[in-house]
């Protein structure tokens, strides 16, 4: 099969297009014949090894521990272990697997789920990283409810605008951090406010907010603590 392969940490040009053999599966896992694949920030710093902390979490010390790169996955099940069940070859589904970057790719059979049948392929591939670090972001670590003041800087990026739908199907009051040119984008997600970072800076602002989503990490964090 065809598969996008990274050796060692690097620029982009590191990455190599290649023949190898389909992955095999365990018995837990499920092999999926990859329609989309999509690519996050992660994908950039397994790319580069960087920091270099994430080594030490288990991307590799010194080459990535992962030869087909890519972890975002839809598609539909090829293959499945003798310890799975619920899952059955020709399932379409979406979720996390090992070298999205491939024709094929196994994955975990508790890391994938039914692929919504209003959704296209492409559309499916971009939910999984972006969408659960949203959901964590927002109902797990922020615990956001109905009347809850939440701002979300970096509004418009993948993550931003998961957490915009969700806090505001929570019941949230949502301010939205972005560009000029996403401010409609951001409203149009329901947030009720939009702040232009180009014209105004929120850690300015009068404004205080119970939960603050930061995403781009471009303000300190103390001058956050009062909003």
């Amino acid at each position: 099969m065809k598969a996008i392969v990274q050796e060692r940490f690097g620029p982009p040009e590191v990455l190599r297009l290649v023949d190898i053999d389909p992955p095999r599966i365990g018995a837990d896992e499920v092999l999926i014949q990859v329609h989309a694949a999509a690519l996050n920030p992660y994908d950039w710093h397994v790319l580069r090894g960087d920091p270099r902390v994430a080594r030490l979490m288990g991307i590799g010390l010194t080459r990535p521990k992962a030869l087909v790169a890519g972890v975002d996955v839809a598609g539909e099940v090829a293959g499945v272990g003798t310890d799975v069940h619920g899952l059955r070859p020709g399932d379409e589904v979406l979720g996390f697997c090992h070298g999205a970057l491939a024709e094929y790719a196994r994955a975990g059979a508790d890391r994938v789920v039914p692929k919504p049948a209003g959704l296209s392929f492409g559309e499916a591939a971009a939910i999984p990283m972006a969408a659960l670090t949203a959901l964590q972001g927002v109902r797990d670590v922020g615990k956001v409810g109905a009347g809850t003041r939440v701002l979300v800087n970096g509004a418009a990026g993948g993550v931003g605008t998961y957490a915009i739908q969700l806090a505001v199907a929570l019941g949230a009051e949502v301010t939205g951090v972005c560009g000029t040119a996403n401010v409609e984008l951001v409203r149009s997600l329901g947030a009720a406010h939009v702040v232009d970072y180009t014209s105004e800076d929120f850690t300015d602002g009068p404004t205080r907010y119970d939960v603050i989503l930061d995403n781009v990490g471009n303000r300190p964090l103390a001058s956050c603590g009062g909003h």
